[in-house]
């Protein structure tokens, strides 16, 4: 029987000049999860995040968005992670990834960090990658010299709406999600893609 999901974790940079930035896409999904839901995310200073809870339906599972800047995510994840005694493979790590297009959310389990600073760090306080990952596109910059600017940079108004617009598809897989049903979720969601990409495409040559 899959594991339940007990701690979903969006990675993101604290501040109103960080807000609008790809490297906050894990916030905007746990915001607008936490919004599903009619919940309100409270300071925790002990975890150095911010934090609610999905206690309803069935489902328990902490959200978190840590405060720590994104190099330090690790200590917020493994401080909450403790605290409540969750076993890592029941942790989600929802963070923007530069390797899928704008507008593409994908489950992975496990895996390295990728380069990402976020991800890095949790591997490092927590002593394990076997973490699952939401990973939303947000676009390649083209080169390499370009990532950092890329990701702490806005995306434009349609780059906007279609990471958004992914963010909110991906709702329909969260009881999946919650429940551990990792498989399911993946098929859910890779399946809806490949619909709305093709609808998009057939609409173009129309």
């Amino acid at each position: 029987m899959p594991s339940a999901i007990k701690l979903m974790v969006g990675l993101g940079n604290p501040g109103p000049e960080h807000s609008g930035t790809r490297h906050n896409a894990g916030f905007w999904f746990v915001d607008v999860l936490a919004a599903k839901f009619s919940l309100k995310f409270r300071p925790e200073s002990k975890f150095q995040s911010e934090i609610c809870r999905i206690d309803t339906q069935g489902y328990d599972c902490w959200l978190c968005k840590p405060m720590t800047f994104m190099n330090g995510s690790g200590h917020a994840v493994s401080a909450i992670a403790n605290f409540y005694k969750i076993p890592i493979e029941e942790i989600l790590v929802i963070h923007d990834e530069i390797d899928l297009e704008a507008g593409i959310v994908r489950l992975k389990q496990g895996g390295g960090h990728g380069g990402h600073n976020g991800l890095r760090d949790i591997i490092e306080q927590t002593g394990s990658s076997d973490f699952k990952r939401l990973r939303i596109g947000v676009s390649h910059p083209g080169s390499r010299e370009y990532v950092t600017p890329h990701v702490l940079s806005r995306p434009d108004e349609d780059d906007h709406r279609i990471i958004m617009d992914a963010i909110n598809r991906s709702m329909d897989v969260v009881p999946q999600i919650l429940s551990g049903e990792l498989e399911k979720a993946m098929h859910k969601l890779h399946g809806s893609e490949k619909l709305r990409v093709k609808s998009e495409r057939e609409k173009d040559e129309g």
